[in-house]
């Protein structure tokens, strides 16, 4: 069973080396950051399948932490990046 998790976890492997194309080759941040939140979701899956592949419980809060750190990076970009339209200025509570 486990030579078939570590099958899985080398196919989203090939996943992150996809995203690190798409944040060499991004035409514009969005896309860059979209492959980042790939790498984050796909680290969390590598870890969890490693968790069960290896029987290391702590993988499994690891992988926890970096599903947090991925959130926090995407509001985070959200924050920088967000430019408000035109009717979205002055109107609203702040």
């Amino acid at each position: 069973m486990s030579v078939i998790i570590f099958g899985l976890a080398s196919v989203l492997m090939l996943s992150v080396i996809a995203g690190l194309i798409r944040v060499e080759r991004g035409p514009n941040p969005a896309d860059r950051m979209l492959a980042a939140q790939l790498f984050g979701t796909t680290g969390v899956a590598i870890l969890l399948l490693l968790a069960e592949a290896m029987e290391v419980p702590a993988l499994r809060d690891v992988a926890l932490v970096f599903a947090l750190l991925a959130a926090m990076a995407a509001v985070a970009f959200v924050k920088r990046a967000w430019h408000p339209g035109p009717s979205e200025k002055g109107g609203g509570p702040s």
